[in-house]
């Protein structure tokens, strides 16, 4: 869930341009994942009370949710990738000193930032496939390649961002996780 007043306090550590990209992707991402999540709920319950009080379902509910699904996922990736909320397996990184950590974490989001990168040129590939192809959703009578469009912009995002997030630590003396996330763990018992 996307927190308001963290995405507001939101600020890029990068300088000049790069500090606008990333408060840019930032607003696009938190854009896109609030529309999205809200556009679902509105379609779901829609679709519920249609069902109940009308006795049918809206046909083309499942297929906005499809693109919906699509649509956060992909843009939630980016969002992950800049808060550093993505899964980490971190044994072998937490027993390097702190340099060793920051060469690591270097080398780590260049790699992630050229998968990502990769990932998004084949994923163009796919949406020109299904376009060549000419299939349509069979309620919505859209293209299905148009489903896909968030897949490629997605990875362009993410892969930014760990761009950012190597040059971050270039630049900078501390470890971070992205480009506003320092590395390190909290020390906070929850008491159940």
């Amino acid at each position: 869930m996307i927190d308001e007043d963290e995405e507001r306090r939101y600020t890029s550590g990068l300088p000049g341009p790069l500090g606008l990209l990333d408060m840019a992707l930032a607003r696009l991402e938190a854009g896109i994942l609030g529309l999205g999540v809200l556009l679902m709920a509105v379609n779901t319950v829609a679709n519920v009370v249609s069902r109940f009080a009308l006795g049918s379902s809206i046909a083309v509910s499942g297929e906005i949710n499809r693109i919906l699904i699509v649509m956060i996922t992909f843009a939630g990736i980016g969002y992950a990738a800049r808060h550093g909320r993505h899964i980490r397996m971190s044994a072998i990184y937490d027993a390097f000193p702190v340099f060793g950590r920051k060469i690591l974490m270097i080398i780590i989001a260049l790699v992630t930032s050229a998968a990502m990168f990769f990932l998004m040129y084949y994923s163009i590939e796919y949406i020109t496939t299904l376009y060549q192809r000419g299939r349509v959703l069979p309620a919505m009578g859209l293209p299905i390649w148009w489903i896909y469009l968030w897949v490629p912009l997605g990875f362009a995002i993410t892969g930014i961002q760990y761009l950012l997030t190597a040059i971050k630590n270039i630049r900078e003396k501390d470890v971070y996780l992205s480009t506003a996330m320092v590395d390190g763990y909290t020390d906070t018992e929850t008491e159940v």
